[in-house]
């Protein structure tokens, strides 16, 4: 069980460069689903991360689409670079592997922790990678000293936290959602690196509706748009 990432993007820039990803590449605030917000996003993006809240609702959905989508498989990318989550509060991190993984051929890592797990793992099963990460000791250090350094109060690593981090990408002419806690990764159709932040934000309002009551969502690009 890890301490759980703030959303934060000062935090999640800084973790980013110290998993060496260039200072090119950052974070920032999605600040709502209206045409004009997105507009204020800098381009280009590679990824969405999606803060929400796990509820009822949620976890119904959830179990109705992976019993449909088990009987009726959608048509995944071989080139998808995709895990599964074992570790508690590991949300975020599993979320900028995600985001990166699928996006080396834009993001030049530096050699350091993420590029080597990412090196290793990407011809193994979502299961295997899984396991890699609850013994990682460089990606672990990592997440553990950005827990700690949010603008609130870290909280235990047993709290129970039922805020949940996924990413959406684009890849080879498609967007997925990937989550962590999901058997396999979703096709939402269509998309382009053009289209990727107003596609995602299609997908992210789905969530919102099920839950129009709550709150806690929240919403950060991966720009190289910021200066």
């Amino acid at each position: 069980m890890w301490l759980p990432l703030e959303s934060n993007p000062d935090v999640i820039n800084k973790y980013l460069v110290n998993l060496g990803v260039p200072a090119s590449w950052q974070c920032c605030d999605v600040y709502g689903l209206d045409e004009g917000l997105l507009m204020m996003v800098p381009q280009p993006i590679c990824a969405l991360l999606l803060l929400f809240p796990i509820t009822e609702n949620y976890e119904k959905f959830r179990a109705e689409e992976e019993t449909k989508l088990t009987a009726n498989p959608q048509t995944i990318s071989d080139q998808l670079y995709f895990t599964k989550q074992t570790v508690g509060n590991a949300c975020g991190t599993v979320g900028m592997i995600h985001s990166i993984a699928n996006n080396t051929d834009k993001i030049q890592l530096a050699d350091g922790a993420l590029k080597a797990f990412i090196d290793s793992t990407k011809s193994l099963s979502a299961e295997e990678k899984a396991k890699k990460l609850e013994t990682d000791e460089g990606i672990g250090n990592c997440h553990a000293a950005s827990a700690l350094e949010g603008q609130t109060e870290a909280p235990s690593a047993d709290d129970k936290v039922n805020l949940h981090f996924i990413a959406f990408v684009e890849k080879e002419g498609c967007i997925y959602e990937l989550d962590g806690r999901k058997p396999f990764a979703i096709n939402h159709g269509p998309s382009s690196s053009a289209t990727l932040l107003k596609d995602a934000a299609l997908v992210c309002k789905q969530f919102m509706d099920r839950d129009p009551t709550q709150l806690q969502f929240n919403m950060i690009a991966l720009t190289t748009g910021m200066d």
